[in-house]
């Protein structure tokens, strides 16, 4: 972690890692948190596998879809980790993605109360970083931790 590029946002999810593990790879449970609500998300490609496209649209009034991700995963590591980018899209063309591009490591591990969740968001250089940063990560990241733990929680 290189706090002058990196993001981060850590919570423990009081669910056990394979229940938050499918709710990242399942494409219907992934839409119910993937944006911030009221926003609606509809996933187009999940593809969970080194090189798979993750592709998502984003509706604010639940009938109009406009682009939200296009990117390609790089690891996925059963149940401990997953890493995209938007900087390759899903065709594996490199992107120049508005606002920043960006590199997310989510990070699954056992905790006595479910699971340690952990985010890491790389960037280029430090304005990309602080773009990010003001732009609302903490609220943006902060906001779908929160509804993935509000999902999995119930669905123990």
């Amino acid at each position: 972690m290189n706090p002058e590029l990196d993001l981060t946002l850590e919570r423990v999810i009081r669910a056990p890692r394979a229940v938050v593990w499918k709710a990242w790879t399942d494409p219907d449970r992934f839409a119910q948190w993937w944006v911030p609500a009221p926003a609606v998300c509809r996933v187009e490609r999940l593809d969970v596998r080194p090189g798979g496209a993750m592709v998502t649209r984003l509706s604010e009034d639940g009938e109009r879809f406009g682009p939200h991700l296009d990117a390609t995963f790089l690891v996925v590591d059963q149940e401990e980790r997953l890493v995209f980018t938007n900087a390759i899209d899903s065709s594996w063309r490199p992107a120049k993605p508005d606002p920043i591009a960006m590199t997310a490591e989510i990070s699954l591990a056992d905790h006595p109360d479910g699971t340690d969740y952990r985010i890491v968001v790389r960037h280029a250089d430090p304005a990309s970083r602080a773009l990010h940063e003001q732009l609302g990560f903490a609220d943006g990241w902060g906001t779908v931790t929160k509804q993935l733990a509000e999902l999995v929680e119930v669905a123990r």
